[in-house]
């Protein structure tokens, strides 16, 4: 008996086609493949031009001067503070976002995601007109408390916190938003408190969310420089991170930007590669 061609034979003929196709198939369209060969060359050229003309034979001298690792190690901890900053701060900021419903939601997403588009050096002056000697904040923090943040490491913290803050903030909020809320239901049909929900059940499930946005705000501050000179200025062992101090070299020694640059690139691929890519697949 044969089956007469039909809806039914297409399905189960086509059933393997469809699995193949989600799966991926090792065959690229042509016009799809070009294009995505020149994204890719367009990323990997000027990086490739920076291992080319590195100056290996006196890298190793480049690097072992005080000015460099001072630079880093002040880069290094300035990143971290700002992301222990932001995780304090912008984790909370993303399950408002996500669990509560209240009129304006819309428009504070936007403006907690405002300083992804804005350009570093015009949050440096906002932070200035902020938290400045005469600023809206800072007026008052210098007069009551004697607290002077504008050119200290302080301020490059703060200044790496509100530009590198929105990457854990969508981060977090995209996990929430993917989490189920019923297990923080049944938390509560248990007897727990609202905030016991969140720091027993919900911290928990959204923990891969929560580091790969670390991750990608820990990189985003090791790498700021608009916000850092404009609010906190550019001085050796205070406030001068590694962009700072590859700015500054490129003026007047080309080779020893080449240097700092190949320290900067070599830890953000670490980070990224060790880190981050674990998380998003455990995400």
């Amino acid at each position: 008996m044969t089956r007469s061609p039909g809806r039914g034979t297409d399905t189960v003929e086509s059933a393997p086609r469809r699995a193949r196709f989600r799966r991926g198939s090792r065959t690229v369209p042509l016009p799809l493949l070009a294009p995505a060969l020149v994204g890719l060359a367009f990323l990997l050229l000027p990086l490739i031009a920076l291992l080319v003309r590195a100056p290996w034979r006196s890298l190793p001298e480049q690097l072992t001067s005080a000015e460099v690792w001072q630079a880093l190690r002040l880069s290094l901890v300035c990143a971290t503070s700002a992301t222990v900053l932001s995780l304090l701060i912008g984790v909370p900021l993303a399950w408002l976002l996500a669990r509560t419903d209240f009129r304006g939601r819309g428009l504070v997403r936007a403006l907690v995601t405002l300083p992804l588009v804005l350009p570093p050096v015009v949050g440096g002056v906002a932070l200035l007109l902020a938290f400045g000697r005469n600023g809206v904040i800072g007026q008052w923090l210098d007069a009551w408390f004697g607290i002077t943040l504008p050119f200290t490491t302080t301020g490059v913290v703060l200044a790496e916190t509100f530009v590198a803050m929105p990457f854990l903030v969508i981060s977090v909020e995209g996990t929430l938003r993917a989490a189920d809320p019923r297990y923080e239901e049944a938390a509560a049909t248990l007897g727990a408190s609202r905030f016991t929900a969140f720091r027993r059940v919900t911290l928990p499930l959204i923990a891969p969310g929560i580091a790969a946005g670390s991750v990608l705000a820990w990189a985003r501050a090791l790498g700021e420089f608009g916000a850092t000179i404009t609010f906190a200025g550019n001085f050796p062992g205070r406030t001068q991170t590694m962009p700072l101090a590859v700015y500054l070299a490129l003026q007047n020694d080309p080779a020893a930007a080449i240097a700092l640059s190949l320290v900067l690139l070599a830890v953000s691929i670490a980070v990224l590669a060790g880190l981050r890519d674990r998380w998003m697949r455990a995400a």
